[in-house]
């Protein structure tokens, strides 16, 4: 319990000098313009993730398991990253975006429900990649580009959303990997 301890300690303290890099950014630019609310929340997603990482993929052995586990972890840190800051589609204010959060409802329920096992978690991330996908699919019918801003192209939106799928692909493909040694 010491060294989960120590190393939970570790990652507030890489949290902390990574907020100061948008707090310094402030002093010279009014492009970044965070509020407490902005340092909260990222400072808990960047936070939680590391406490996941500790609590799960530490209790596997295996380092495959480990770093399938911290690539998808990273994949749904950036998704929310940039869907949250810009938006995948059109911009942050779109409500196409939303739909988005179906991948960390797959991603989220899949862990549980498989109890964070590698084989479950293959599959998971396979669901989660397919379901990346189907968002711009889905959007494309519901909010045509006439109707809703697809910049930065309908085309970039679909590479865009393929560039987390394979995120998530191969974090699932890792976890196979791992799999064949349980």
């Amino acid at each position: 319990m010491q060294l989960l301890t120590k190393r939970l300690l570790y990652w507030f303290l890489g949290v902390a000098l990574l907020l100061l890099i948008p707090l310094i950014t402030m002093q010279y630019t009014s492009e970044v313009n965070w509020d407490f609310t902005d340092f909260a929340v990222m400072g808990a997603v960047l936070f939680g993730i590391g406490l996941a990482y500790e609590l799960i993929a530490r209790r596997s052995q295996k380092t495959t398991y480990r770093v399938a586990f911290g690539i998808g972890l990273l994949g749904a840190f950036l998704l929310f990253w940039v869907n949250g800051a810009v938006g995948l589609i059109g911009n942050e204010a779109q409500t196409a975006n939303l739909l988005y959060g179906a991948v960390f409802i797959v991603g989220l329920a899949g862990s549980i429900l498989s109890r964070f096992k590698a084989r479950g978690m293959y599959y998971t991330l396979i669901v989660a990649a397919i379901v990346q996908m189907l968002v711009p699919v889905t959007a494309f019918f519901i909010w045509p580009p006439p109707v809703t801003s697809w910049s930065p192209s309908v085309l970039g939106v679909f590479v865009l959303s393929g560039f987390f799928a394979l995120i998530f692909l191969l974090s699932g493909l890792l976890f196979k990997k791992a799999s064949t040694r349980e």
